[in-house]
């Protein structure tokens, strides 16, 4: 359990900071002056007069208990820590600044956030099935000062760190189903008392949970992906429900001691790119790109991004250290596709190790013709104008899933590399759908993933 946990961690982590500052990283920016993140719990209340989030996230999971299983609950969020800049005079005494500048060092106020992580438990799985578990989250507020010299001895001026209390509840319990699989559910709700001032937007977020989510690890059992469950599984996978979350399975690929309910939609196991060497934490860009980026900002704004957070000022420091090596590193890398035997697209083998497939020379990829090729779904040919149904699998996008159930018609068959087929289609009820396949814009799908039909079958939504 503690490799997976600490694996699941690393992922968490982004997690956490997700969309925690965006570039330019600076608190000029407009964009920087609307926060925060994914994974909001805000107080109740708030949602309701427009100046936070709902305050609650559930999920449901599956799980397969041994005599002896237990749960363990790593509650995990940031809470969010106003940084007030202020200036000393002569009298000593301090009034706030927005800027504070002392020799060549300089801070702007600011709202900070410091990580959190309640650990829960392990509770004996047998035990929640006969009662729920309802446990207090409370964190206290508090006060730092910082003061800061001038190099003489004097104080020039401090910086005020000030936090809310927060308070919340974690509800567990576990209800028994066919075949020994017991259905756990885990509750994180924002119990704080509502604010004098409801639509002060300030005020919600400072008494919310940021970037919340709960690690689960268990001992003597094992999750089951909601995602690829197995076939007796589905319906019990179907009867589960998620609000504001999604449970995946985290750790190294084959094991399912840990699970991740997270605010993002990820899929199971998520790791961080081992050529992803430092957090941005800017809502998913482009390492390779936002890196380019901050090594184009002027040296003023480079120094207010410094001066803007800590963490900030560590991501300037970073991509500016950067090797060219490091560098081309971001640029990605091409894995080994050949690493493994696979049946060649056209039924000759494949090569295998290091070398290319047979079929991959000049001459065979000249004929490869998307416009004109088929692939065999539930044994009938799919080509250009065959009409599919869409029923996307685990590795879907939330965009896909949008599409679940829906019919499309093929616009074009591909085969790559890898061994993979892709099926591109436009949606039937699409009023656009001409013009995308004119413009050649599909959406692309697995075979396996699609559903072929006879030409008069109906769409049924």
């Amino acid at each position: 359990m503690t490799m997976s946990l600490s694996l699941a961690r690393a992922v968490a982590d982004a997690v956490l900071y997700e969309g925690y500052l965006l570039y330019p990283y600076r608190a000029s920016s407009q964009k920087n002056q609307a926060r925060w993140q994914f994974g909001i719990l805000g107080p109740p209340g708030a949602a309701e007069a427009g100046a936070g989030e709902e305050p609650a996230m559930s999920a449901d999971c599956l799980l397969s208990p041994g005599p002896h299983a237990d749960v363990e609950i790593h509650l995990r969020f940031l809470q969010l820590q106003t940084r007030t800049a202020e200036k000393a005079d002569d009298a000593g005494n301090f009034s706030p600044v927005a800027e504070l500048t002392i020799g060549a060092s300089r801070w702007l106020s600011w709202d900070e956030a410091v990580e959190q992580e309640i650990t829960l438990g392990p509770f004996p799985v047998a035990e929640l099935a006969r009662e729920a578990l309802q446990l207090p989250v409370e964190i206290p507020a508090s006060e730092e000062i910082e003061d800061l010299g001038d190099g003489t001895g004097r104080t020039a001026g401090r910086l005020v760190r000030r936090r809310h209390a927060l308070r919340g509840e974690l509800t567990l319990d576990s209800t028994g189903l066919t075949r020994g699989l017991q259905r756990l559910r885990v509750s994180v709700a924002n119990t704080a008392e509502p604010a004098a001032e409801p639509g002060n937007r300030q005020d919600a977020i400072a008494a919310s949970f940021i970037g919340a989510h709960v690690l689960l690890s268990l001992r003597d059992a094992d999750f089951l992906s909601l995602l690829d469950p197995p076939g007796w599984a589905q319906d019990a996978v179907a009867d589960c429900s998620q609000h504001r979350c999604w449970p995946v399975l985290a750790g190294p690929e084959g094991q399912t001691d840990v699970l991740l309910v997270s605010p993002i939609i990820l899929y199971d196991h998520p790791a961080v790119a081992p050529e992803s060497p430092v957090a941005l934490y800017d809502s998913t860009e482009i390492d390779e790109i936002l890196t380019l980026r901050v090594l184009t900002l002027t040296e003023e704004e480079k120094s207010e991004a410094r001066a803007t957070d800590p963490r900030a000022a560590a991501i300037i420091d970073h991509c500016e250290a950067m090797s060219p090596e490091e560098l081309q590193q971001l640029h990605g890398i091409l894995r080994n596709p050949h690493a493994v035997e696979f049946p060649d697209i056209r039924g000759s083998a494949a090569g295998s190790g290091g070398d290319p497939p047979a079929w991959w020379t000049p001459e065979s990829e000249a004929l490869v013709q998307p416009s004109l090729d088929a692939v065999l779904i539930n044994g009938v040919p799919v080509a250009r104008g065959s009409r599919v149904r869409v029923n996307p699998s685990r590795r879907a996008d939330a965009q896909d899933l949008f599409f679940a159930g829906q019919t499309g018609r093929v616009t074009s068959v591909h085969f790559d590399v890898d061994g993979s087929t892709h099926v591109g289609l436009v949606l039937e009820k699409d009023p656009a759908a001409d013009l995308h396949e004119g413009y050649g814009r599909s959406f692309y799908y697995a075979p396996e993933e699609l559903e072929p039909l006879e030409d008069g079958e109906e769409d049924p939504q």
